[in-house]
């Protein structure tokens, strides 16, 4: 069972502030996971947020226009506040607010910092421009820069006294980290191509003659796009079916934050999965009425008890 401590409530001025500068900068950049975090008490979301503004830090060095030795530089620079962060000699009035905040989270929550490591870990592999043979490989990457942030967030969630199997709950929250960025991969798979990055494992793209890549609103003459989309789809829907057991072992709030987030993402694979190539024609994406309903359906739990019905029947 993961413990959690939500004691942030008599935290100082200069905490505070931190937090809410975190909490801006989620509401600002944050298009999907703040949907999530709305519905958490004000202790988690708060740390949440501090987890997000640090993540959106190194993400943003990864994707920015800087040289790649700069990149390398200031991602090292960010390990080394990282470092300061997990020994806790980040002082209330320092000026970075981001520090101050996850220094603070990270007292009153059980939370594996370490998970921030595999992200910069993640993160320059990107500026190293690496491409991926296999799935076994991808899914090395994916680890990094989103299974790591299921372990991250579930520090803060914590498990349910008495969750049946909750000693897999790390397992089953990297597997959902999984399933949202090979989503992430097939939204943005011509954004990609554009920055010159490739993501999807070069042994499928050669099976579905997708090789070539994909530098235009039309798939590369000769392939199987459709195919190429259908099968990741139903990989990362086999990712999410599988994260999705981690849903009962969460408290209400908590559940809800998690199944809304994937909810969402999840409703994104619908849409690519019925029409594929329109991942090459723009950004697909949701309206936000359509969150909002994923949001409330989260909070209503329907989610949990349905994966915990599943369960059961697969008992008896």
């Amino acid at each position: 069972m993961i413990r959690t401590v939500e004691s942030s409530a008599h935290a100082s001025a200069p905490v505070l502030a931190a937090y809410s500068y975190c909490e801006a900068v989620t509401g600002q950049q944050a298009r999907n996971f703040a949907y999530g975090i709305r519905l958490l008490p004000t202790p988690k979301r708060r740390a949440m947020s501090a987890l997000y503004a640090f993540s959106r830090r190194v993400d943003d060095i990864g994707d920015g226009a800087l040289t790649d030795d700069v990149k390398v530089a200031r991602l090292e620079d960010t390990r080394a506040l990282l470092t300061r962060i997990r020994e806790g000699s980040v002082d209330e009035d320092d000026t970075d607010p981001v520090a101050v905040a996850l220094v603070h989270a990270a007292r009153h929550f059980p939370i594996p910092l370490g998970g921030l490591d595999e992200l910069i870990d993640g993160v320059q592999m990107d500026v190293r421009g690496e491409s991926y043979e296999t799935w076994d490989d991808l899914k090395v990457y994916c680890r990094c820069v989103a299974g790591a942030i299921g372990r991250l967030s579930l520090g803060v969630f914590g498990t349910e006294p008495g969750a049946r199997g909750a000693e897999r709950a790390p397992e089953y929250a990297d597997t959902l980290g999984l399933a949202l960025q090979l989503t992430n991969i097939l939204r943005d798979v011509r954004e990609d191509a554009e920055g010159g990055r490739t993501y999807l494992p070069a042994d499928d793209l050669a099976k579905f003659g997708c090789s070539a890549g994909f530098g235009g609103p039309t798939p590369p003459e000769g392939s199987d796009f459709v195919g190429l989309v259908h099968f990741e789809v139903r990989r990362a829907r086999a990712l999410f079916a599988e994260g999705y057991r981690l849903l009962p072992m969460l408290d209400r709030r908590s559940g809800a934050c998690v199944a809304a987030m994937a909810g969402i993402y999840r409703r994104l694979l619908d849409r690519i999965e019925r029409d594929p190539e329109a991942v090459l024609r723009g950004r697909v994406s949701l309206p936000g009425r359509e969150k909002a309903y994923v949001a409330v359906r989260g909070l209503s739990g329907l989610d949990a008890r349905h994966v915990t019905r599943r369960a059961v029947r697969r008992r008896v």
